[in-house]
């Protein structure tokens, strides 16, 4: 529940949007400006897209001390030869200069022979792989380096809130389709997309789907026989699959990471999203990377070079050397993305005891680090909602029960 403090906050906040509490002269000062050139005014694409739940919530978890379980960010540090090898390469003198824009050269022949492994193809580093400022960047290069104006794109609910905007800002119309909980809701699988549904949402103005393969924030793992649906729709349509990937590494026990890119006929259409601050733990260093066929990854390429241009060169080659540590290790006990979903799994189970103890009806997810859990059974004194934690703070969690906790951002 939210403290009182953090309540009267969201008050104001919504007050002071009500009656706009500007001063008379602020406003004079602002519409002689209006009026005195409509050439001050924004365009179209960047008006209506000012309110961001994250900047929001991050803004009011600072000002009361509040640990915030929405967002995803560990509260433990990456592995240990990922900073020996940020220190050692810093170093040398070559590590801190420009590197190549498309992507560091040892990085992208890393991330190609790791996804050359995991796709069964063996991928050029050169034309197959982009690498950008974060997940968030990627997604926003393919989509603006696809989508205009009359295009549509489909967004599979619950969804990371930046689609909806990005897709906006390229001119594009969303459209919906929602994965809907079977008569048993408890655990992220019983969580489906219905076929008939998914099929009425393309239509000939479709140009791309968005599946996030695990999901943020419900924790599901696509089986095949679910993407195989999506893959014979995009193929039917001829539309342009963007998978968001970035919890590739969190599944657990019994589960399986089905990758669109590897099913028939879907290499060529599909652009595959990867994330080293979810694979290491290091969300502040803010790498993504994009992998899929030249066609398509040649456009996203040119986005970047023509906004960001090239990501920090010492983040790059140090990536690259924990990936080259990594990728040898693939599949075995030693491999960090192995501990990391063993570890985040028994997280996952304690934390699911606590909100059953506390009355909560949680849903077990697969993978990733959130957990979804049902406040009906708390009463009619709290409007039936779902709520987001995030259970790598687990132990902080228990021990304080002051701590305050954010509201999931994902539409259920």
């Amino acid at each position: 529940m939210l403290s009182s403090r953090l309540c009267r906050r969201l008050q104001r906040v919504v007050q002071w949007r009500s009656v706009g509490c500007v001063s008379t002269r602020r406003v004079h000062c602002s519409t002689q400006l209006r009026m005195a050139s409509g050439k001050l005014q924004p365009a179209k694409r960047a008006t209506g897209h000012g309110k961001n739940l994250w900047v929001e919530f991050v803004a009011l978890a600072m000002e009361t001390k509040a640990i915030n379980l929405g967002q995803g960010m560990p509260d433990f540090g990456p592995p240990q030869h990922l900073i020996d090898a940020l220190c050692d390469c810093s170093q040398e003198a070559k590590n801190n200069q420009y590197t190549r824009s498309q992507g560091h050269v040892r990085l992208v022949t890393a991330l190609a022979n790791m996804y050359s492994r995991l796709m069964g193809r063996q991928l050029n580093p050169m034309t197959d792989v982009v690498v950008s400022m974060g997940a968030y960047s990627i997604l926003s290069h393919a989509i603006n380096a696809f989508l205009e104006e009359g295009d549509e794109i489909i967004l599979v609910e619950p969804f990371f809130d930046c689609y909806q905007p990005m897709a906006k800002i390229a001119g594009a119309k969303t459209v919906f389709v929602p994965l809907r909980p079977g008569q048993y809701a408890g655990h992220s699988k019983d969580w489906v997309l219905d076929p008939g549904e998914l099929e009425a949402a393309f239509s000939p103005k479709t140009k791309m789907i968005i599946v996030n393969n695990p999901n943020n924030p419900l924790g599901k793992l696509f089986t095949t026989e679910e993407l195989t649906v999506v893959a014979e729709l995009c193929k039917r349509y001829d539309v342009i699959c963007l998978m968001d990937e970035v919890y590739e590494w969190l599944t657990y026990s019994g589960t399986k990471h089905v990758r669109m890119a590897t099913l028939p006929g879907m290499w060529e259409r599909t652009i595959t999203v990867g994330s080293a601050g979810k694979t290491f733990s290091a969300t502040g260093w803010k790498m993504g990377w994009g992998i899929g066929p030249e066609h398509l990854v040649k456009h996203m390429q040119t986005m970047h070079a023509n906004t960001g241009y090239c990501y920090p060169t010492l983040l790059q080659e140090a990536v690259a050397r924990a990936l080259e540590v990594e990728t040898a290790r693939l599949g075995q006990p030693d491999c960090y993305f192995t501990q990391l979903a063993v570890d985040t799994e028994r997280k996952r189970d304690e934390i699911a005891e606590v909100l059953r103890e506390v009355g909560l009806e949680p849903i077990i997810p697969d993978s990733g680090y959130f957990m979804m859990a049902d406040t009906t059974p708390l009463g009619d004194s709290h409007p039936p909602a779902p709520l987001s934690l995030l259970f790598f703070i687990l132990p902080c969690f228990i021990t304080n029960p002051d701590l305050k906790i954010s509201p999931c951002s994902g539409k259920v």
